[in-house]
């Protein structure tokens, strides 16, 4: 049985991916110093509180990004007329074809 191994992850979908990843790191350090702000009933809850409505906000948009960039790197993939390297040629690091 042959294993299918994935291709790496064009550009610009590693750095969504990136950036998703930091955004939950941001809402989950928030998410952490709000239930220690509620539990020692501190003055710091409420902008905790605001930090992690930003870091929710924040994630749901970048998460919403690696999707889209997922799409457009398919399509492009698929598309004869693409921007994009064409499959094979040295920029997708793939054998160049002789002739």
């Amino acid at each position: 049985m042959a294993v299918r191994r994935r291709g790496r992850l064009p550009d610009e979908v590693r750095a969504a991916a990136v950036r998703a990843g930091l955004s939950f790191a941001f809402a989950l350090v928030a998410f952490v110093v709000a239930l220690f702000a509620s539990w020692a009933h501190t003055d710091l809850l409420t902008p905790a509180l605001a930090l992690m409505a930003l870091g929710v906000f924040l994630l749901a948009w970048c998460l919403i990004d690696v999707v889209v960039s997922r799409q457009v790197a398919a399509s492009r993939r698929r598309t004869p007329n693409s921007a994009g390297p064409l499959e094979g040629s040295r920029e997708r690091g793939g054998r160049p074809r002789h002739r």
